[in-house]
């Protein structure tokens, strides 16, 4: 360890990771600090990467040159395209991961950075100094850390990625423990080190199921569930997944687990007052599923392998802080797990979050110049959507100490841009989880053009090597040459442009009438598949295409720093407190603020005309 770096990163887990990477492929020195060297990547929670909008957002992070995808395509026991019955916009990449393998590789790859030191410690204080002819509301910079040991390490910028570590506390019935996860000592220090730097502090919740012994389980009363027989890999850089897959199995709660479950709600923490925080609304522990939807007869289960050789199933669907004694009782009433031996109960964990009102678009806090926030302490959940922030913090890091303009990603851009303009311009209130639904624009937002959207962006940072680059120069002239033997082919007298558009048109068929037109099937799958999406949904793409158009209209109109909305007359009380607090960046994030209605806007456009 050093003594000074351009770059601290506080916390290894995927937003850390992700910050640390691309921050010393940008060319900084680096210090990654965590409390164990060997927790790097850890999977604390379900041992699964991607999924519906967050199989999104791993594509984008690989397009931009981050490390997720790569981990997840070495680590990948069951890969499975997601929502293929519906359109294109919704198909999703997952795959379940070996819990070892996926750290293991993550640590490897951060193994190869150039410049990166990982020191195992907990800091405890965050150092400042005055800020030299800053603005009053970044009166400070970041100094450096303090580790709880006492050793210092001075930075230029900070990374904060904090996970559910600050002041953790783990409730498995009435039983609590101070706690970052299970086992691992939560980070108390620094949650009063922010707080005195002048931050708000709010508290979350969030929760994990039980395991059970793989060797315990009726199968024969399970569904088994089969990955793709093909396995789609998540980074363009990996041409094939060669590792063996694994089934998955589905079974279902009924009326005896629900019994259980509503016998014992005086003593589930959430319900006896045990908990206050607030937990995850699309992702509810067991309890809450059945008083929420107490007439839902039963609630699906996903026994899910968390790694090939491991002997533990991971029960999603079942998240519960329920006493031992319960969750033993209501599990062997499910299907399949009568004689189910439960490895690890499920436990809720309670933390300490940092409300988003105090960042701006590219994650630097507005209190502390050079502190960046990523992953949890934002208040999101989950792996992807923490790496998605660690991946933009840690280049906006760089991008400060280059003294360029930060990368801020529109809605039209990614879904890493419609996670952090969500979380910038509605604050969230409980752990935000990323969706399609979120996305206006997702027809143009798919997993399979990540790549085209994002690495040419990645490529003017220097974020992108010349062998990724090569790789998508060689995929858009295969679109390019698919797509002029489409303009003039055609099939029994079809335009072939045209036949594209039928329901009987797939891959295989449109790799048989390029060949007959062109005399080559050289064409790979997933440039196939793409030129078909494509055609199949020009007309719905062209109209999108001019909603992003009418989009980028208002999101180029930028309100200056330093507007004094207290003073602009014909605004609301409610829209002048609002956008007081957020200080949205432009006139459309501004019309996404709740309680900031199209009349202030109205008024707001024409201030801002006024002002030009």
């Amino acid at each position: 360890m050093r003594g000074s770096y351009d770059v601290v990163v506080i916390g290894g887990g995927h937003a850390g990771a992700e910050a640390a990477w691309i921050a010393s492929v940008l060319g900084m020195d680096v210090c990654l600090v965590t409390m164990a060297h060997q927790a790097i990547g850890r999977m604390s929670c379900n041992p699964a990467i991607g999924g519906l909008g967050k199989g999104q957002i791993v594509r984008e992070i690989d397009a931009l040159g981050g490390i997720m995808g790569l981990a997840a395509d070495r680590a990948g026991i069951q890969f499975r395209m997601l929502n293929r019955s519906k359109g294109p916009a919704v198909w999703a990449p997952r795959a379940q991961a070996d819990r070892q393998a996926y750290p293991q590789a993550l640590q490897e790859l951060l193994g190869r950075a150039r410049s990166l030191d990982v020191v195992e410690g907990v800091v405890g204080e965050i150092l400042v100094r005055a800020s030299a002819g800053a603005s009053n509301a970044r009166a400070q910079s970041v100094k450096g850390v303090v580790l709880e040991d006492g050793r210092g390490i001075l930075a230029k910028a900070i990374v904060l990625t904090t996970g559910t570590f600050l002041r953790g506390i783990t409730h498995c019935g009435c039983e609590q423990v101070a706690a970052g996860r299970l086992g691992e000592p939560a980070a108390d220090r620094l949650s009063d080190s922010l707080r005195s730097l002048g931050f708000e502090l709010g508290r979350l919740k969030t929760g994990t199921p039980p395991r059970v012994h793989r060797d315990t389980v009726d199968y024969n009363a399970c569904q088994e569930q089969p990955g793709d027989e093909v396995p789609t890999p998540f980074s363009m850089m990996t041409s094939a997944i060669s590792q063996p897959q694994v089934c998955c199995w589905t079974t279902w709660t009924n009326a005896r687990v629900h019994e259980q479950i509503r016998a014992n709600l005086h003593r589930a923490p959430l319900y006896s007052g045990q908990i206050e925080s607030v937990g995850p609304r699309y992702c509810p522990s067991i309890e809450d599923k059945i008083v929420r939807f107490a007439d839902k007869p039963k609630h699906q289960i996903f026994l899910e392998p968390e790694g090939a050789d491991d002997e533990r199933l991971y029960c999603n669907g079942v998240a519960t802080s329920l006493p031992r004694d319960v969750q033993d009782a209501f599990v062997r009433e499910v299907p399949g797990l009568r004689h189910a031996s439960i490895l690890q109960y499920g436990y809720a964990i309670e933390y300490d979050w940092v409300p988003t009102h105090q960042i701006d678009s590219s994650l630097e806090t507005k209190l502390v110049e050079g502190l960046f926030l990523a992953g949890q302490i934002n208040g999101t959940s989950g792996y992807e959507e923490a790496a998605g922030q660690g991946l933009i913090a840690g280049i906006n890091a760089v991008q400060r100490l280059t003294a360029r303009p930060p990368l801020i990603l529109g809605r039209d851009e990614a879904y890493i841009g419609v996670m952090i303009d969500d979380l910038i311009a509605r604050p969230p209130c409980e752990p935000y989880r990323m969706f399609t639904s979120r996305a206006e624009y997702r027809l143009r937002l798919r997993a399979d053009n990540a790549d085209q959207r994002l690495t040419p962006i990645g490529r003017r940072l220097g974020t992108v090597d010349d062998a990724r680059w090569d790789l998508l120069q060689r995929k858009l002239k295969a679109l390019a040459h698919i797509g002029r033997v489409c303009d003039k082919g055609n099939i029994d007298g079809v335009p072939l442009k045209t036949w594209l558009r039928r329901p009987e048109a797939d891959v295989r068929s449109l790799a048989d009438a390029l060949q007959r037109a062109n005399g080559r099937a050289s064409f790979g799958n997933s440039e196939l598949e793409q030129a078909l999406i494509e055609a199949k949904y020009q007309g719905y793409v062209s109209r999108q295409d001019r909603q992003i158009e009418r989009f980028r209209k208002t999101e180029s109109l930028t309100i200056p720093p330093g507007v004094d909305y207290r003073k602009l007359g014909g605004l609301r009380l409610e829209a002048r407190e609002r956008l007081s607090l957020l200080t949205p960046r432009t006139l459309g994030q501004a019309s996404r603020i709740s309680g900031v209605t199209p009349a202030d806007i109205s008024v707001l456009a024409v201030h801002l005309s006024a002002g030009s």
